[in-house]
């Protein structure tokens, strides 16, 4: 019986490490992927189209959305983010965990159609530590981070719609913490169930 993987919602404040977590553990779990967001921002330094995200116009966005390709969309900071439902079908069925990246917002529209996702949100330890890796990025003016900092509180009061918290504070733990979570779920009786049918069978028989 072929094994269909799982879905993971993984969200975060602007700063919390998320990106830097999910690349460390997609490196370390060979069966684990990351879904390409499609968006309107605009592509910085060092990002590649078709590898970061999928860069659209806001016109060829509002399109896709009015044809139903999107799992979950939504307009974080003035940009549009969206992710393609099919896309999402597919990896899955081939067997593979697939993360996807998205704020409270998409969560909540992911849960509503795929109800046994699991979730994860990642919290910075301080607000201190988070301010100091907004400006460490070097990305953003003062009065931006300023309004990120604003809008990370109202992201992490949503940390109680999720199934795991993971706290940022030494990488290398955070990164053990979320392997963790991925390692257990690989081990449900269902998952394993369907992986080992011919063992369970020998073994019994």
């Amino acid at each position: 019986m072929a094994t269909t993987g799982t879905l993971y919602i993984v969200s975060a404040p602007s700063g919390a490490g998320k990106t830097s977590l999910v690349k460390a553990l997609i490196d370390s779990m060979a069966h684990v992927r990351v879904s390409v967001s499609h968006t309107t921002r605009s592509m910085r330094p060092g990002e590649v189209d078709g590898v970061n995200y999928h860069f659209t116009s806001r016109d060829a966005f509002v399109e896709m959305l009015g044809q139903g390709d999107f799992l979950e969309h939504a307009e974080v900071f003035g940009n549009l983010y969206g992710t393609s439902h099919s896309w999402v079908k597919q990896t899955l069925t081939k067997g593979y965990d697939l993360i996807l990246e998205i704020d409270w917002q998409g969560a909540q529209q992911v849960r509503k159609l795929v109800p046994d996702a699991k979730s994860i949100f990642i919290l910075p330890p301080t607000h201190t530590d988070l301010r100091q890796r907004l400006h460490n990025r070097g990305q953003d003016a003062e009065d931006v981070i300023e309004i990120r900092m604003q809008q990370a509180i109202t992201e992490m009061s949503h940390y109680v719609e999720y199934d795991y918290i993971v706290i940022n504070d030494d990488f290398t733990t955070a990164l053990e913490d979320l392997m963790a979570i991925f390692r257990s779920n690989q081990l449900r009786l269902s998952t394993q169930q369907k992986r080992h049918t011919q063992l369970l069978c020998d073994l019994l028989g």
